[in-house]
């Protein structure tokens, strides 16, 4: 498995609900913000991919909701590959809530271990295909792009 990479979300109360805490669907729009960044940070953005006409569709996002995030709070969602194969590739999450000094000191980083109050954790699976929709083997058509996913 890679090291995890972290990145730094204030909480905005658009995400909230009356209550003040972060509606559940919002973990998965930090997931893609963790896998769009880890993606980022290694070299490639998913632009680059499509140029290649290469896409990443999701298919299945799983998640186990631990404690709530609310409005205000300092998150930090941590991301990493957890499984890769020239067909697929798998994301392993964490969203943890962090104090006010390592919100501002460590956003964009990998580390060997998340910390921080764990909020949600989860996955998302995904498929290599190209721009016909048809499966790819990564590996064969950019085989540098199955380096850093491998890694």
């Amino acid at each position: 498995m890679s090291t995890w990479y972290q990145e730094n979300i204030r909480v905005q109360y658009k995400d909230t609900d009356q209550m003040g805490v972060v509606h559940h669907g919002n973990y998965v729009t930090w997931f893609e913000i963790g896998r769009t960044e880890w993606m980022r940070h290694k070299g490639m953005t998913y632009s680059q991919l499509e140029n290649q006409r290469l896409l990443l569709p999701v298919m299945d996002v799983q998640l186990q909701y631990k404690l709530s995030a609310k409005y205000d709070d300092c998150v930090a969602v941590f991301t990493r590959v957890s499984k890769a194969s020239p067909i697929r590739l798998e994301f392993e999450y964490e969203v943890r809530r962090i104090d006010e000094v390592a919100f501002a000191e460590r956003g964009k980083t990998e580390s060997l271990n998340p910390y921080g109050e764990l909020l949600t954790k989860g996955s998302s699976t995904h498929m290599w295909v190209n721009s016909n929709w048809k499966p790819t083997k990564i590996n064969k058509v950019a085989p540098e792009v199955y380096d850093i996913v491998k890694k």
